[in-house]
Order: C-alpha cells, then sequence, then structure tokens
C-alpha cells in the first residue's frame, strides 16, 4: 500500500490531500513558496539524525528572508535549540489556516516525506479566526476536527509523532491591569481539547507566551514584536507597529518557549533539547 493511501479515505477532504499532493510533487516546492528546510545539523556533520521536525503553521512561525530583516518566526529558530541529531523542516506559511493548508496540500507534502521517528508541529489559529475571509476561516468546531484527523491520526498513521501547539500570543493586553489577554481563547480551547481526547503530546504556547509577556511588561513587549522606528531597518523605512508577528529576539524567545515545553513532555526528541533552552 502506497503512503498516499495510507494517509487517505473516501472524504472530499483527503482526495483534495492527494490531488494537491500531486500537483505539488509535478511543479515542485516553489510553485506553493514553501520555505527551505533548515537543519540544526552543521554543514558536513556525519553525526546520526534521529529524527526531522515538521513545522506546519502560519506567519508566526513561518521562515522569512533576509528582505524582512529583523522579521522572523519562531519555527526559524527552534533548531538553534536541539542537538545536531534533530533536523527542523520549517513549512511554516503565511495566511493559512488549519483547513487552507489541507487544501492547498501543503499537509500532503509533508506526509509524502515524514516517516516513523519524524515529528509533526502543528500550530494554527491566527488565520483560523478570521471571520470576514472565507478562504481562511475555519470555525473553532471544524478546526478541531482537522486536528483530529488530518494532522494527528493521518500523521500517526504514517508512524510519526504529531505535538499540538497551541497559537501563540499576539500583543493584546488589559488597559487596566497590564496583563496580557489570552488570544484566540476558542482555538486555544479546542486544541487542548483535542490533544488530550486523542492522548498527543501538547504545548502550550498560548500559556507560555503570555507568562513571558506579562513577565517583561507591556512597553518592553514591543522589542518582541514587530514595532520598528522608521528609518531603523532598509526593509521598514516608515517603521511598523505590528501586534502579531516577532522580530529576531521574540522569535528565539518564542522558540526557547517551543523547546523548553518540548523538554519536559518525555518524548525522544525531549532529550534533544540543549540545556540553554531550559535554563
Amino acid at each position: 500500500m502506497s503512503r498516499q493511501a495510507v494517509v487517505g479515505d473516501t472524504s472530499r477532504r483527503q482526495f483534495l490531500l492527494t490531488a494537491a499532493a500531486g500537483a505539488l510533487a509535478a511543479g515542485g516546492t516553489a510553485v506553493l513558496g514553501v520555505p527551505d528546510t533548515a537543519s540544526a545539523a552543521p554543514s558536513g556533520s556525519t553525526a546520526p539524525v534521529t529524527g526531522t521536525v515538521y513545522i506546519a503553521s502560519d506567519s508566526t512561525a513561518q521562515t522569512y528572508s533576509s528582505g524582512y530583516h529583523p522579521q522572523a518566526g519562531w519555527g526559524q529558530k527552534l533548531s538553534s535549540y536541539f542537538t545536531s541529531n534533530v533536523t527542523v523542516a520549517n513549512r511554516a506559511i503565511g495566511g493559512r489556516s488549519s483547513r487552507s493548508f489541507i487544501e492547498q496540500g501543503r499537509l500532503a507534502a509533508i506526509h509524502e516525506v515524514i516517516k516513523p521517528g519524524d515529528y509533526l508541529f502543528v500550530q494554527f489559529g491566527h488565520n483560523d479566526a478570521t471571520v470576514g475571509n472565507a478562504e481562511r476561516y475555519t470555525p473553532p468546531a471544524d478546526y478541531k476536527e482537522y486536528l483530529r484527523n488530518d494532522y494527528i491520526r493521518a500523521t500517526r498513521r504514517l508512524g510519526a509523532t504529531p505535538v499540538v501547539v497551541t497559537p501563540v500570543s499576539r500583543r493584546s493586553y488589559n488597559q487596566s491591569t497590564g496583563k496580557f489577554n489570552v488570544s484566540f481563547p476558542e482555538y486555544v480551547a479546542a486544541a487542548k481539547a483535542v490533544a488530550q481526547e486523542e492522548h498527543v503530546a501538547l504545548v502550550d504556547l498560548s500559556a507560555a507566551s503570555r507568562a513571558h509577556l506579562d513577565a517583561i511588561g507591556v512597553e518592553a513587549s514591543k522589542g518582541t514584536f514587530l514595532w520598528l522606528d522608521a528609518g531603523r531597518y532598509p526593509n521598514f523605512p516608515d517603521g511598523v507597529q505590528d501586534n502579531t508577528h516577532f522580530q529576531e529576539r521574540g522569535a528565539v524567545e518564542m522558540a526557547r518557549l517551543v523547546s523548553r515545553a518540548v523538554a519536559g513532555l518525555g518524548l525522544p526528541l525531549s532529550g534533544e533539547v540543549i540545556p540553554q533552552a531550559v535554563a
């Protein structure tokens, strides 16, 4: 039985996975703009690879080219917190929801290459919650079932390990208390629920990122998010005030929070987290 047959079933959603994967294979990854694979292993290293961590997510995790500096995603920085035995393949891409990532064949492309011993980290919610955008919007109940059927169960059938990551916090806070709000609470709750129901590992990045932001405070959080003064960076000559995306220091911190959580999950991967991540 082929790998595609293992993933597939008779549902229309799984048919889309199969068809889109074929189109992706015919056209190459550049057609869909899949970010490059980043490896924690040094060039030319002969160290054995214990597994690949694939990331399925959105613009908060994606890898950005130098033309976007200093904007960065947490997935872009994750390999720095693992030993050279781990490869990080960051397939996160901006503007995608749990549903559109499937419909565009991006999950199928991961399932074509993922193997036993590998991991799939899945973080969505930001774009799922955009009610006014029909291409992205995915109601919480549907989001939960996509996680369950397509990201968790289909990945397990291929012998790999899914890890659910709750959506990272935005720079949204209570004006009176200065405490940060839970971003996308319905999606956070759905992610936690399906992880518990399916007995799958959970990284509660929502809670971890919020705790970090509460600790540093509202003003300092501008240095985490993409708040840039005009004239400081050539790629943002007019400056920017972005409460969703990260500049490099924020992406590094979010990657550290993810890896620190992984260290406590009791997975084979947990032993590959470097000490700096949990200090």
